[in-house]
């Protein structure tokens, strides 16, 4: 057995709005067993470019913030991990 393990979360600079938990997501965690290596690593080959495509789609949703002057792209912190292990 293998067990798929991710982990996913993002924020925004405190210095970017005036409320600091608004823009707060605490990290998930998640994990998923699978039969073989073969069909973990498949998954987990999907599943970060499905997390590539998550952070790109978060910073494009900010153009509102941008407009406002409160924050950019460049402000919004994305971090992801994926990882394959025996069981």
């Amino acid at each position: 057995m293998w067990v798929l393990m991710y982990v996913f979360s993002y924020s925004v600079n405190p210095a970017a709005t005036d409320d600091r938990t608004e823009w707060r997501l605490r990290p998930n965690v998640v994990f998923q067993e699978f039969s073989s290596e073969e069909r973990c690593m498949a998954a987990k080959s999907k599943l970060e470019a499905s997390l590539k495509e998550a952070g790109t789609k978060l910073r494009s949703g900010l153009e509102s913030l941008q407009a406002l002057g409160a924050a950019g792209p460049e402000q919004i912190i994305i971090a992801y991990d994926v990882e394959c292990l025996p069981k």
